[in-house]
């Protein structure tokens, strides 16, 4: 039996807004936020056709709400549950059994725990998968660059956010040096007794200053879920590798500009087998979505119809549990992209060039001694 899925979008900004409905480009900001607020879910695309590795189909709808990330996070709570409501309602209507949050959906509220009450099909915000393949992307970038991911040090941007403490826990269990961003103070007790409680805290230290904390350690894995960059040019040590999984991103586009020895992965990114069939063009390569939309497709296929990831506290055992699951139905880590545009290798191997060039130039930062040595291996489809 085909179970079919529903995965919900919605705008960054008015850019997003207004490159989709030119009309509305004259509005200024006070009144087109007070639009969005009314506007009801709108059903974006069509996905029909997404066939598993062992012959599996599944297929599906994106179904968008009005609001941008800013109000998505900045407007009082119910105001914001009652939109998500609204589009998950209009996702059961359609036939959806499995219900995928995108982008600040899941954040927003308590991250899809209030919406999966009140519905009654699955609901996922695909953060187990997210994790999963973001930290394959990192490790194989790391080796790409000459690091040892075993050695090196991490760096985990956003650490007390869902998908950030479980990648601790996921490298710190690995037995990885990690060090951990905590902006609020208050929730530092909380995060290191986690790790406490799992013998986990003699891996980890925590700081609040980013640039500091930056400065610790080449392996970095950003979902601070800010709504501006958060990593400058300066942050960064040479020959960084930094998996940036956050949308809007926490990288800043000056880092492509100013750093020529540093590599940023767009994380989270998964080769759907068969390719992507669906319209709308999500700025991405014909084969490839976002791990989040992936882990619903994969529930899908599987008949998996529960509550997956959801909420802020996920599990270590989650994250394996959908890798196998992916696997088995043939979705795949995609070719590395950096700021939506593909890696080669060889733009890699210039990357790589320079940040030997300037580790040269200047004494080794910490975690220097985490260099691997022999062939490098290909990136791209892993």
């Amino acid at each position: 039996m085909e179970h079919q899925f529903a995965f919900l979008i919605h705008p960054f900004d008015r850019r997003d807004i207004t490159r989709k409905l030119p009309a509305l480009a004259a509005l200024p900001d006070p009144t087109l936020d007070r639009l969005l607020r009314h506007l009801p879910p709108l059903l974006v695309d069509r996905i029909d056709g997404v066939t598993g590795a062992q012959g599996v189909k599944t297929s599906g709808w994106l179904v968008g709400t009005p609001l941008t990330s800013q109000q998505l996070l900045e407007l009082p709570w119910p105001v914001v549950y009652r939109k998500l409501l609204a589009a998950g309602k209009k996702a059961v209507r359609l036939g959806a059994k499995v219900l995928g949050l995108g982008a600040f959906t899941a954040v927003a509220g308590d991250a899809g725990v209030s919406l999966a009450r009140r519905l009654p099909i699955a609901v996922t915000t695909g953060n187990s998968y997210t994790v999963a393949i973001a930290l394959k992307a990192a490790d194989v970038g790391a080796r790409w660059m000459g690091w040892d991911p075993d050695r090196a040090g991490w760096v985990v941007m956003g650490a007390t956010g869902g998908v950030g403490r479980v990648s601790v826990e996921i490298l710190a269990s690995r037995g990885r040096k990690v060090f951990a961003h905590v902006r609020d103070d208050r929730k530092a007790g909380e995060f290191l007794e986690y790790f406490r409680q799992r013998g986990l805290e003699g891996r980890i230290e925590m700081d609040h200053d980013v640039r500091r904390i930056l400065s610790r350690a080449p392996l970095v894995i950003t979902c601070s879920s800010a709504l501006e960059a958060v990593v400058q040019p300066q942050d960064l040590l040479p020959g960084a590798v930094v998996c940036d999984v956050a949308r809007p991103r926490d990288v800043s586009r000056q880092v492509a500009d100013h750093r020529p020895d540093v590599l940023v992965i767009d994380g989270g990114l998964v080769k759907v087998p068969g390719g992507y069939p669906g319209t709308l063009d999500l700025g991405l390569p014909a084969d490839t979505v976002y791990a989040c939309m992936a882990e619903t497709m994969v529930l899908a296929m599987e008949g998996r119809l529960e509550h997956f990831s959801l909420g802020r506290n996920l599990t270590a055992d989650r994250v394996r549990e959908i890798a196998d699951l992916a696997k088995k139905h043939g979705f795949e880590l995609a070719a590395f992209r950096s700021f939506e545009r593909a890696l080669t290798r060889e733009a890699v191997e210039r990357i790589r060039r320079e940040a030997d060039f300037r580790r040269g130039e200047a004494a080794p930062g910490p975690g220097a001694d985490g260099r691997l040595t022999g062939d490098r291996p290909d990136p791209v489809g892993v």
